[in-house]
């Protein structure tokens, strides 16, 4: 297999992946947990890159750092999630920029840890895509009805006698395995767009929860070949590429949205008189 063609198929595995997770992420409001995480890993990538290990190993490192972090900023009194979350996302991406200028010459530049490098994945950065897509369906298919109970009706569901933390706990995890399994095709900085992007767009045009599950990492896996297709074709960087078309693809889902909502203008056809026909 050609370095084009596994970028492809990383394409449709990552986007089919990053699309399903990123329908739990939009639905339950975890968008900015996501970006930060992508943001926040970027330290373990350049700490792993430094030494030769693999670098979505560094970031998984490191989301588990984070995802312990951010539980404990949540706790505080006045704070919560989304003080967290910024906490996370600043602090994280300035002490992965620090320790990338303090380490000399890092293998890996700096560019593929922050919008990826598609087009030089490995089969293992595939295989680990590809098991983290499958984690999160088995997770989804196991745990649906209790996810979607937690998402739709919080209240409810604690009311009967459900605990809420398992539930939000899955989401974080396959969310940030999620983000770590995305880095080597669209980095650091681009990977929410790869998860949140296509969720966003099906919610758009699907009406139930079952139908942004499916329909996202179909809309994950169009980005992606779209992008790397882009990519060849304008010999630009695949990583933006990607992040460009699934946003573009949020930007056609809202505008079917707005125009699906419109009112029908009723078009009134000027009925032909005698008189008219016989002036024609």
């Amino acid at each position: 297999m050609g370095y084009f063609e596994r970028a492809l198929l990383a394409a449709v595995v990552i986007g089919i992946g990053a699309g399903f997770v990123g329908a739990l992420v939009v639905l339950r409001r975890r968008t900015f947990f996501a970006q930060a995480l992508t943001h926040g890993t970027y330290p373990g990538a350049v700490v792993a890159a430094a030494l030769g290990a693999s670098v979505p190993v560094g970031a998984a490192v490191a989301s588990v750092a984070l995802v312990a972090v951010m539980a404990g900023i949540a706790r505080i009194r006045r704070q919560g999630a989304q003080v967290a979350a910024g906490i996370v996302l600043t602090g994280g991406f300035a002490a992965g920029a620090l320790l990338q200028a303090m380490i000399p010459g890092l293998p890996v530049q700096a560019e593929s840890l922050l919008v990826g490098s598609i087009l030089t994945v490995t089969d293992a950065d595939i295989v680990l895509a590809a098991c983290v897509a499958l984690i999160a369906v088995a997770a989804v298919a196991l745990a649906g009805k209790e996810i979607a109970f937690s998402t739709f009706d919080p209240a409810g569901f604690r009311a009967a006698g459900y605990r809420e933390w398992p539930i939000e706990l899955l989401v974080l995890v396959l969310t940030a395995a999620s983000v770590v399994s995305s880095l080597p095709a669209v980095g650091a900085i681009l990977a929410i767009a790869l998860i949140a992007a296509p969720a966003a767009a099906a919610r758009l045009v699907v009406g139930s929860f079952r139908g942004v599950l499916l329909a996202a990492p179909v809309i994950g896996a169009a980005a992606g070949v779209l992008g790397v297709l882009a990519s060849r074709a304008f010999a630009i960087a695949a990583g933006p590429a990607i992040a460009l078309a699934a946003t573009g693809f949020f930007l056609l889902a809202l505008g079917i949205s707005k125009l699906r909502g419109l009112p029908l203008k009723r078009v009134d056809i000027p009925v032909e008189t005698a008189e008219d026909a016989r002036i024609a």
